[in-house]
């Protein structure tokens, strides 16, 4: 296991030579933005998958954004990425949510080559070739995310697995063509370990249950799938690690790229409802303020601006993040831990409390269910579900000043 040190610490200039090569243009261009945007109230009305919104995106290279040049991509840093990854959430939250899960991936396989791990380069060549990665994590029950899980890995005599179990949330589910997964081996009692492999949507043992019926992010249409003996081959198992956390590279650019980009996406959607609210101040008028427009109101005018100071603080918390998991800039210990869920905490929290600002500030026009705002504030909510979750965020956060709890004797 990983010796746990300190984390973050961010130099006054950057390394002389970058992991990446930057690219200065935008790969998701004004327009392109605005016809997501156009499609996202019908996508939620009929709950429907964003289809031609993916069209586009793929059509852009959007999906091939974080796999380096050498293989073919675009070579863009994660903190280029999740800039991008905000614009695509103030147009379309489930659309962007969605996405998220390939991204992680590709910036998971991309982060490993540069460290010259090459076990998941296949994950970019594929990327490369148009497949699509989605993210088989979490399950039912399961509160120990990457370091537990209720599906069963049998090994196989060639070194491959087959895996069986119930996988929820997965986003992309009409589209997805490769699964990252993991999977409890048992078949040793006395070393079990969490197997993470990668399966092929065309095996006969895996299904997606037509099952999402959600409050908010529709359009992701992130359905149960259902494995039953799903087969990795020996080339697709990339890791056997033991039971409870550890700092396995994997591990530790799963969880940053997870976190880091999850918080961009919830990021974005406080970014448009900002933009809706001051929308609503200068449409509103009052009254009792002589008919002018609430933009006038020094009520509403402090809304406004405690929703300003909330914003501006979190774009420059994703963006150190971000440069420090491409420039490399941590340590792998309960510190960097902590940053990264404290900061999917922060971000959803504060983008929690900008839109239910935002609603109060547009007024009842926002509690129309055709309402964008009401699609944001339904949106904003499944923030709650992602890990890490309130009680892990804090539970971490506590261990990296006091170390772990102490076990009871057996």
């Amino acid at each position: 296991m990983t010796e746990f040190l300190p984390a973050l610490t961010l130099p006054e200039t950057s390394p002389a030579a970058p992991v990446f090569v930057p690219s200065t243009e935008p790969v998701l261009s004004d327009q392109l933005l605005a016809g997501i945007r156009s499609r996202a109230a019908g996508y939620d009305r009929a709950n429907a998958f964003f289809t031609e919104d993916l069209e586009v995106l793929v059509a852009a290279g959007y999906l091939r954004a974080l796999v380096p040049v050498q293989f073919g991509g675009l070579g863009r840093t994660l903190q280029q990425t999740v800039r991008e990854q905000t614009r695509l959430a103030a147009h379309a939250p489930a659309t962007a949510l969605a996405v998220n899960m390939h991204l992680v991936w590709t910036g998971v396989a991309a982060s490993l080559n540069a460290q010259g791990d090459h076990s998941l380069d296949f994950v970019l060549e594929e990327a490369m070739r148009g497949e699509i990665f989605a993210f088989g994590v979490s399950e039912p029950g399961n509160d120990l995310v990457l370091f537990g899980s209720h599906t069963d890995a049998l090994p196989q005599q060639d070194g491959g697995y087959r895996f069986t179990g119930t996988k929820v949330f997965t986003s992309l589910s009409p589209a997805w063509t490769r699964l990252g997964t993991l999977g409890l081996d048992s078949s040793a009692p006395a070393d079990p370990a969490i197997v993470w492999a990668f399966l092929d949507r065309a095996d006969a043992g895996i299904r997606s249950k037509d099952d999402w019926d959600t409050l908010g992010m529709r359009a992701s249409q992130s359905q149960s799938t259902v494995l039953d003996g799903a087969l990795a081959r020996p080339d697709r198992v990339v890791r056997r690690l033991p039971i409870g956390p550890n700092g396995d590279p994997l591990i530790a650019g799963i969880f940053a790229n997870f976190e880091i980009l999850l918080s961009a996406v919830y990021t974005g959607i406080g970014q448009r409802a900002l933009e809706l609210a001051a929308l609503g101040a200068n449409r509103r008028t009052s009254l009792t303020n002589e008919g002018r427009t609430h933009a006038q109101d020094p009520v509403a005018r402090w809304r406004i601006g405690d929703l300003v100071i909330a914003m501006d603080g979190i774009y420059p918390q994703i963006d150190a993040l971000a440069r420090a998991v491409d420039e490399r800039l941590f340590a792998v210990g309960p510190a960097w831990f902590a940053q990264l869920s404290g900061l999917k905490y922060r971000a959803t929290q504060n983008a929690k409390f900008v839109v239910d600002t935002a609603v109060q500030v547009a007024g009842g026009s926002a509690y129309a269910a055709s309402s964008e705002l009401a699609r944001l504030y339904r949106d904003v909510l499944a923030g709650y579900f992602h890990p890490s979750d309130a009680d892990s965020a804090h539970a971490t956060a506590a261990a990296s000043v006091l170390g772990p709890l102490d076990l009871p004797a057996s």
